[in-house]
């Protein structure tokens, strides 16, 4: 889990402006990984339409999850829809501000440059992890616990064990430190060095929908709800597009 620097930043270049705001607000957004990218570019968007300031941490579903459960303060979360209505019936997130936002599926990263292995079916899918000479997915959240599963019930997690490097795929692939990673599609596209090779096979797809809710402890509940209006807008639908996910 991290603070998104690029977000942080604008809030400090935007501060002198917002100090004559009216009703201007810190908004809380604790999100999935898989929407950093698009909050990259939205964040200052959104900031510029509304004069309210974003502060956002990422990081797996299932940690931000704990997080908040802990006690954690925040406006906003975008979690998966399984954690999401966790917390809604646990009383952390309300029910009536829940809103889809976008739908993610998975894909197959290489290196920058790398020639793309064959994808087109399941057997070919698994005969690219198997001549790869080390893989990299999450261990843990949305993401890492399907792929686990996948590797189980296509008959070749024992042969891969020894070469799984445990991280976020897109990531560890530009860093050098895997030839393959597997995690969602737009989380690959943000990482500059690596590509994506493709989407998993249409029949081991797994798609994920991440839903918005507002904490039913948030401080700034209006500006909460400009935020979940945003991500709702056309403005952000072209965004989510480009970067790989589905507007829902």
């Amino acid at each position: 889990m991290k603070k998104c620097p690029i977000v942080l930043a604008s809030v400090g270049a935007l501060s002198l402006l917002l100090v004559t705001s009216v009703g201007a607000a810190e908004v809380r957004l604790i999100c999935s990984n898989a929407l950093q990218s698009v909050m990259v570019e939205l964040g200052p968007q959104f900031e510029k339409a509304t004069g309210h300031q974003l502060v956002i941490t990422y990081g797996s579903t299932g940690p931000l999850k704990a997080m908040i459960e802990k006690g954690q303060a925040f406006d906003v979360a975008i979690l998966g829809v399984e954690a999401t209505d966790d917390l809604i019936k646990s009383g952390k997130l309300t029910a009536t501000s829940r809103a889809d936002i976008a739908r993610s599926g998975m894909g197959v990263a290489i290196r920058k440059g790398a020639a793309k292995p064959d994808l087109a079916t399941t057997q070919a899918f698994k005969q690219a992890l198997l001549n790869a000479q080390t893989i990299a997915y999450s261990d843990g959240g949305l993401s890492g616990i399907y792929l686990k599963g996948l590797l189980e019930r296509l008959g070749i997690a024992e042969q891969l064990k020894s070469k799984i490097r445990f991280g976020r795929g897109g990531e560890m692939v530009g860093e050098g430190k895997a030839e393959i990673g597997l995690t969602q599609i737009s989380e690959i596209l943000s990482e500059l060095g690596a590509d994506l090779a493709g989407p998993l096979p249409a029949d081991i797809q797994q798609y994920t929908i991440f839903p918005a809710a507002i904490g039913s402890g948030a401080a700034h509940v209006e500006a909460a709800q400009a935020l979940l209006k945003f991500l709702k807008s056309p403005e952000a639908a072209k965004v989510l597009k480009a970067k790989g996910l589905e507007p829902v």
